[in-house]
């Protein structure tokens, strides 16, 4: 029986080994095996692309869709009523503005000139110190397309917000044309400038518009802007053609010419407007390399536009003014940002009725400082004084006919990427400006202002 046992299981044994040896794969068996595996692996990576290839291009066509703008609301709101900003698709939208707010001190604001030296259009001279903040916040929207051929069509508007609580406009524009070609534009702008200051934030004889520039019983710093535009009485329009190195610009300002003048009063006389009238100013201008100069003339076309009765009740007319100017700069900036130089020199010459005005000036910039100097002559020919010396409560210079020379010193300097922001800077401004008075009646007399300015300058 021990026998037979051992027997049996030595068969058993035998017989496993021998199923055994016959199910083990070859070598062939096992290299077709990983080949299978090899061509599996390699379906899945080219699936796994395919998918990766479909949703790159789900990504592209949802970023080319316009953006849609979250809604806050109240009451909630379907995923299909989300409101979208989109576009016309006729041309480019841009957004931009900037801030521009001064902290002023000033010796008086019964100024030596015509112009008010605040943002403030609100303020008014006076004969006391002035210590304030003002200026304002703009906002600016254009839109601009240009076709393949070079045509061009586009508009800018530009709101401004005060610090006196009120909404003002800077610009609103509507242009066309081919560009380094022509150009037309039509609506609320300023044309050529004829009597740049370079770096100034101070010294803002020039004013912004085409109105109030002259204040009666003060000087008259003649710039070239009485047709300049940016009216707020009317409008501008403006053609221009570019030939090489040649620019030539003819503007025409239709307005209430009366506006010019600050209460409606010249040489001791209140303005009555008869009709509006129409300043052409053609502009010449020529540029190589650093170096541009330009000429320039505005004189208003209608006659009788407004003027005053005397007192026999003749009609006297008032609006005869024509105005010459030349200007010349040499921007060694575009040559050398950092070290080059900017250099303005500039006259203006007006011939109007009962007066005669010549201004002339230069400045300079280096670097972050600027420097200049103003020299204004006004000749008044003829001045009713019979009830201006008591409107002007002894705060006027100018108060008879005669010769007034008027002096200014303008000085800025720049702080520029305040807290490494590129867009933030800070300007330090001064002024100091006085006159030397020679009426054909009574005894001549000296004055002076003076005042500093920081402004605060932000753009984005």
């Amino acid at each position: 029986m021990r026998v037979n046992a051992i027997a049996l299981a030595i068969s058993a044994f035998c017989t496993t080994g021998a199923f055994a040896a016959k199910n083990t794969p070859t070598l062939e068996e096992k290299l077709a095996k990983l080949e299978a595996r090899l061509e599996s692996a390699e379906n899945r990576a080219a699936q796994a692309e395919a998918q990766i290839q479909v949703l790159q291009q789900q990504q592209a066509v949802t970023a080319q869709k316009p953006a849609s703008v979250n809604v806050e609301s109240a009451e909630p709101v379907s995923p299909s009523a989300v409101p979208k900003l989109t576009l016309s698709g006729y041309g480019d939208i841009k957004f931009y503005g900037d801030v521009e707010f001064n902290m002023d001190a000033a010796s008086k604001t019964g100024s030596l000139t015509s112009m008010k030296t605040t943002a403030n259009k609100d303020w008014a001279p006076g004969s006391n110190e002035r210590w304030d903040i003002n200026g304002r916040l703009l906002l600016g929207f254009d839109g601009y397309r240009r076709m393949g051929n070079g045509n061009f069509a586009g508009f800018s508007v530009q709101p401004l917000a005060d610090l006196t609580g009120k909404m003002n406009l800077d610009d609103a524009v509507f242009f066309f044309g081919t560009e380094n070609d022509w150009k037309v534009k039509v609506g609320r702008f300023e044309a050529y400038d004829m009597f740049p200051l370079n770096q100034d934030t101070f010294v803002e004889y020039s004013g912004n518009t085409a109105n109030d520039l002259y204040s009666d019983g003060y000087g008259y710093i003649y710039m070239l802007k009485e047709g300049r535009g940016r009216s707020d009485s009317g409008g501008n329009f403006l053609l221009s053609k570019t030939v090489d190195n040649w620019y030539f610009e003819l503007n025409t300002l239709l307005e209430n010419g009366s506006t010019l003048f600050v209460d409606k009063q010249y040489h001791g006389v209140d303005l009555d407007n008869e009709k509006n009238v129409a300043y052409v100013r053609p502009v010449i201008s020529w540029q190589n390399g650093g170096f541009s100069t330009a000429i320039a003339m505005e004189s208003n076309l209608v006659n009788n536009a407004y003027g005053y009765r005397d007192a026999s009740g003749k009609w006297v007319d008032q609006s005869d003014r024509t105005g010459y100017g030349l200007t010349m700069t040499w921007n060694g900036q575009k040559a050398d940002p950092e070290n080059g130089t900017v250099i303005n020199l500039n006259t203006a010459y007006m011939d109007a009725t009962d007066e005669k005005d010549f201004t002339a000036g230069i400045n300079g910039l280096w670097r972050k400082f600027e420097l200049g100097y103003i020299y204004a002559h006004n000749e008044i020919d003829k001045f009713n004084t019979t009830s201006f010396n008591a409107d002007c409560d002894n705060d006027c210079w100018i108060t008879d006919p005669g010769d007034y020379d008027i002096h200014t010193l303008h000085a800025s300097y720049l702080f520029d990427n305040v807290m490494k922001m590129k867009n933030f800077n800070i300007y330090l401004g001064a002024y100091a400006s006085w006159v030397e008075a020679h009426p054909n009646q009574g005894e001549g007399n000296n004055d002076s202002r003076y005042g500093g300015r920081v402004r605060f300058k932000y753009y984005f």
